[in-house]
């Protein structure tokens, strides 16, 4: 795995290096990392609770996780982004297994299989009561070429509301997005 650690307004010591790295490290295990970036800033705000901000990015098999958490003190803001980060793992590993279902076990025995760790009753009941969450900035993003079924799994693990992909079965860009009644729609734009 490729750790990329940055600092803004903010000096990144040995010691915050050091956790940071073993933190992640273990990460590596549950899921083949290509990437993950950290990246740690300080804000200069009126809450001493929101000034420093966490945010973590991993790159696996074309799919992308992120997490951000904002506290006071670094080490706990690092502590909450990996156990989000490790929900998220959790989610992901479940949906690429249900893809298995109706499958031989032949077919079953040609992917790699990551034995992920039992979580606590905690982070279970946690994981059941998330809510969606409101889309709060706009970032730039490469589109990559994905299914319909790819472009709602990568929307649920980025936990937006909506998600532009390159849909390969129409060959044009999409917009997925989440209903209020919890189904989704696709909307497929024509040149009039």
């Amino acid at each position: 795995m490729q750790l990329v650690l940055q600092g803004k307004n903010f000096v990144i010591s040995d010691r915050v290096r050091d956790y940071v790295e073993k933190k992640m490290g273990k990460l590596d295990k549950y899921l083949p990392v290509d990437e993950a970036r950290v990246e740690i800033t300080q804000e200069k705000t009126k809450s001493a609770k929101d000034r420093n901000v966490v945010q973590v990015t991993i790159r696996t098999n074309g799919t992308i996780l992120r997490a951000e958490d904002r506290s006071q003190a670094i080490y706990g803001s690092i502590d909450a982004v990996v156990d989000k980060i490790h929900r998220q793992i959790a989610r992901y590993k479940g949906k690429r297994g249900d893809r298995w279902k109706g499958h031989t076990n032949k077919q079953r025995t040609e992917v790699e299989e990551v034995v992920m760790p039992e979580l606590e009753q905690t982070v279970l009941d946690s994981i059941a009561e998330e809510q969606l969450r409101q889309i709060v900035r706009v970032k730039r993003f490469l589109v990559n070429p994905m299914t319909e079924e790819e472009a709602i799994e990568q929307m649920e693990l980025l936990g937006h509301t909506f998600f532009v992909f390159f849909n390969v079965g129409l060959g044009r860009i999409n917009v997925l997005y989440k209903r209020q009644d919890d189904d989704y729609g696709l909307l497929d734009p024509e040149l009039a």
